[in-house]
């Protein structure tokens, strides 16, 4: 029987970089100048929208702890999209908002996040912003029969998109509407106004769009060339972004030969124990046996960042992102870019992911002339009472 696994819709785009905390959003809720007695719930959705970080279901809980039921909410989106199902999700919540809530696009909504921002009762543009829809996209390992399955729950995933934009512009026309998901259209305000996905577009501060997501919107096929010379010219001012190595405290006593040695044996019994002992070396060269704390924590992260990999097909990766000290957030990030990024479609694979400690396996026995000779021998014997 086939382990099941969890089908998620994702956007053609790499990852995006992580935002602060791990989370792709944050809520707020502050008084409008000179209003002490109002409140505007203000939320933004900047990042990546579900996928390997905070799911759709904790962004809908902490909106509904913030908001007390009465106050506007305003949804700014800039995100290359993410977990179609999860973007469908965060529209429901939108729409159960009422005409309290307002969409506003701060650069892009695309993909999973145009789904999500028509759940707002009233969406905002500015000049410079963009809207984009395409058709879903997934991977999968499987049979024929597990492919064609995929195939059918796609095409159901376009219905569910298209039901999402209907919503808001109920007088859209499905055909043009379809063509443009299956074009992969960029909209611009003025557009996205007259298909009556957006309601107003607003002129104040410039937001200049999705500035660090080259990578990410390098994947689509008709990204805007003037997006494309934004994110180029954001990525001639910003440096790259260097690892540092660990630094050492000044006060904490320098580990002794002993110390060492014990910590190297520490990390050898251990990753023996949990299956993994070709991560000894880069634990030790990522640690640099500083301390028992800094060991522990980093044969945690080990063992997590193993199963990762494991999970994704990609065992091989492991080794090199232990010895970079990467942790479970930075990895996920590194693979989803991998399988989505790769640009190779799907990939068709019927091996299981390697277990820890591959099970012994049987050998089989060798004939043995003598012994079968001995048993035809006696198959041949007269029974008692039977002539020689």
């Amino acid at each position: 029987m086939k382990p099941l696994m969890p089908f998620r819709i994702f956007n053609k785009a790499k990852a995006l970089p992580p935002v602060e905390d791990g989370h792709w959003y944050s809520i707020t809720a502050a008084a409008p100048e000179g209003d002490a007695d109002s409140k505007v719930i203000e939320v933004y959705v900047y990042g990546e929208i579900g996928a390997w970080g905070i799911t759709a279901y904790q962004f809908i809980q902490d909106l509904k702890a913030a908001d007390d039921g009465v106050s506007p909410v305003v949804v700014a989106f800039n995100t290359n999209g993410g977990d179609l199902f999860e973007g469908l999700a965060i529209h429901n919540a939108l729409r159960r908002l009422g005409e309290r809530c307002t969409g506003r696009v701060d650069g892009l909504a695309a993909s999973a996040g145009s789904v999500a921002v028509c759940g707002a009762h009233r969406v905002t543009m500015r000049s410079t912003d963009f809207v984009m829809v395409h058709n879903p996209y997934t991977w999968v390992g499987g049979d024929a029969e597990d492919l064609r399955r995929v195939a059918d729950v796609l095409d159901k995933a376009v219905e569910a998109m298209v039901a999402a934009y209907k919503a808001k512009s109920p007088n859209i026309d499905d055909a043009e509407l379809r063509r443009l998901i299956n074009d992969e259209s960029w909209l611009s305000a003025s557009e996205a106004l007259a298909l009556g996905l957006a309601d107003e577009i607003i002129t104040d501060v410039k937001v200049q769009a999705c500035l660090g997501q080259g990578a990410a919107m390098a994947r689509y096929r008709n990204t805007p060339q003037a997006l494309l010379d934004q994110l180029k010219a954001s990525k001639e001012e910003l440096p790259e972004p260097v690892v540092q190595e660990p630094v050492a405290d000044p006060a904490a006593p320098t580990p002794t030969a002993s110390d060492s040695t014990a910590l190297a044996l520490m990390i050898t019994t251990a990753c023996t124990q949990a299956g993994i002992s070709n991560l000894v070396e880069p634990l030790i060269a990522s640690t640099k046996l500083a301390d028992e704390a800094t060991v522990q924590a980093a044969l945690t992260r080990a063992k997590a960042v193993r199963d990762l990999c494991v999970a994704a097909r990609l065992p091989e990766m492991t080794a090199d992102f232990v010895k970079a000290g990467l942790d479970a957030t930075a990895v996920r990030a590194r693979l989803f870019d991998k399988l989505v990024g790769g640009g190779k479609g799907f990939e068709i694979d019927n091996s299981l992911p390697p277990a820890d400690d591959a099970p012994e396996k049987v050998q089989a026995k060798a004939p043995n002339p003598s012994s079968i000779w001995s048993a035809r021998r006696q198959a041949i014997q007269p029974r008692p009472g039977q002539g020689a």
